[in-house]
């Protein structure tokens, strides 16, 4: 067992904390967006966020919630690579570690997939906990499986752009626009709730491509506010394909809280939207 793993939580977090932003983490008066979800990781802890972190086990919330026309239909889980028979597969789908960020494989060709590389990496992602790098405690004890979805592309843009949502208390404060990441380089663009554009950089560079309101994003703000609206903070991922709205996640500690905003004035602003519980 590392040093790291017999650290107490919020021992670990001032000392991540810090060596991220270089000064110390206030959990007795958290004003920063970045602080507050550090004192939530470790005041906030209803039972059901670690069934809401699971990717396949959060599609039964988003169905009761919302409807069953917005979740992605799973094609099959197993608890390993071995276990996946590719002949009831598609010849285009999305393979998913349910307890993760990282564990993603896409496919596009079945029969010229690169099997032994997935395997490799899907593998690998399954023996990660991923509350041991950010103490976020919804991960810690979600069992590690493989789920298969299908494929899902915009046929104008020949890809998946990923909407996400930071809401507050069930309303939504600003949009996340995630692109270009299948050549490589991802770009994060923010927006307020009438798709402007906000002026702060936070984890990758802004897109040198113009961005254009999806269709129906007020019916994504409305579903956004609907799934966020028992938690006092939470972002909720939603792709938008021609119109067709798909629910992707929820992620309650974005970033691990980790990430410095540029300019820091950001920082301060989505901390004041924040209303932390008793």
């Amino acid at each position: 067992m590392s040093i790291d793993h017999c650290m107490s939580d919020g021992m670990y977090l001032q000392m991540l904390y810090y060596r991220v932003f270089g000064k110390k983490l206030n959990l007795d008066n958290p004003k920063t967006y970045n602080e507050k979800l550090q004192w939530l990781k470790l005041n906030y802890r209803p039972a059901i966020l670690s069934s809401l972190v699971d990717k396949n086990e959060v599609k039964h919330y988003v169905a009761e919630r919302i409807g069953n026309e917005y979740v992605i239909p799973t094609l099959g889980v197993w608890n390993s690579f071995d276990e996946i028979d590719f002949n009831f597969l598609p010849d285009q789908f999305v393979l998913k570690c349910t307890h993760d960020s990282g564990g993603v494989a896409i496919v596009k060709d079945k029969a010229n997939m690169k099997k032994e590389a997935i395997k490799k990496k899907l593998s690998a992602a399954q023996k990660r906990n991923h509350y041991w790098s950010g103490r976020e405690w919804p991960y810690k004890n979600v069992v590690p499986r493989i789920i298969a979805e299908p494929y899902l592309e915009d046929k104008t843009t020949h890809e998946l752009t990923d909407y996400k949502f930071f809401c507050f208390n069930g309303t939504v404060k600003a949009v996340m626009v995630a692109t270009e990441r299948q050549t490589g380089h991802t770009k994060f663009d923010f927006c307020d709730t009438n798709f402007q554009h906000l002026p702060f950089r936070w984890g990758h560079d802004h897109s040198s491509q113009e961005l254009k309101k999806p269709q129906g994003f007020e019916a994504m703000l409305e579903v956004a506010a609907n799934l966020s609206s028992c938690f006092p903070h939470v972002r909720v991922d939603l792709y938008n394909v021609e119109g067709k709205i798909y629910f992707g996640e929820l992620t309650f500690f974005h970033w691990s809280g980790m990430c410095p905003f540029e300019p820091e004035e950001w920082d301060k602003k989505f901390g004041e939207w924040m209303e932390l519980p008793e």
